[in-house]
């Protein structure tokens, strides 16, 4: 039976676990090590972390923490955060990621993802779209955690992304970023229409039935998720949680 990847996508700032609404109002939910931990134990397909601070300070994602998943994770993980240069690639992967996350180079610079898939192999880059509606523009990408607006439509850069050589993309809706209201179908089937390379979707999730329809309406490859893996309810408490394999749902 085939079932999408389903994917937590986890926030780092500082050495802590954090839960965003919007991008903004971040909330600590816990040590990161321990949450890898409990996804080892309910068998989560993979992994991804994303260091929101590490762009706007000018730094890497931290190598030693890196480092600290690869030692205990049982599953493949990516990470992202201030990835600007082949050699932040280079030093992420050898510190034990499987792939990187490139957000805000590559809307500054479309042709370092063509660089990094030339160098690292297709497989290992993941380009993250962060999407956010305008009034005047429609939706639009923007960069460096949400606050700086590119310009770029979201299947147009997207498109481009694809040509260039990433081997995935993200795509997130900024507007639904921990609502748990769901996800935004238009702008996944907009952008999954447009590509040849998996999409995930991500940003919005609250309950079963919008993975669900990411993957049967949407034509995500990857389901995404935060709020939905780190709360117990839309009250936020919080318990970290993963559905169970074999679900009919996706057949």
């Amino acid at each position: 039976m085939f079932r999408p990847r389903i994917i937590p996508v986890l926030l780092l700032k500082g050495r802590g676990l954090v839960k965003s609404v919007r991008f903004k109002d971040h909330s600590y939910v816990g040590d990161p090590i321990n949450a890898v931990r409990i996804f080892n134990e309910l068998a989560a397909d993979e992994l991804v972390f994303l260091d929101i601070d590490a762009t706007r300070e000018n730094r890497l994602v931290s190598l030693d923490f890196v480092r600290d998943v690869g030692e205990e994770a049982s599953m493949p993980f990516s990470v992202g955060g201030g990835i600007r240069t082949l050699a932040d690639i280079k030093a992420v992967i050898s510190a034990g990621a499987e792939k990187v996350v490139i957000g805000s180079q590559a809307a500054r610079d479309q042709d370092f993802v063509r660089q990094a898939s030339d160098a690292f192999g297709a497989s290992a880059i993941v380009v993250c779209v962060d999407v956010k509606r305008s009034y005047f523009k429609g939706l639009r990408v923007w960069c460096v955690n949400g606050t700086r607006p590119t310009g770029h439509s979201p299947t147009g850069f997207a498109r481009v992304m694809a040509e260039n050589g990433a081997g995935e993309l993200i795509v997130q809706s900024i507007d639904r970023d921990g609502t748990m209201s769901g996800y935004d179908i238009d702008l996944i089937r907009a952008v999954s229409e447009v590509v040849d390379v998996p999409v995930i979707a991500l940003g919005g999730v609250g309950k079963k039935a919008d993975l669900v329809a990411a993957y049967r309406e949407g034509g995500a490859n990857g389901l995404g998720a935060g709020s939905l893996f780190v709360y117990k309810d839309k009250k936020r408490g919080v318990l970290i949680n993963y559905p169970e394999k074999g679900d009919p749902a996706f057949d």
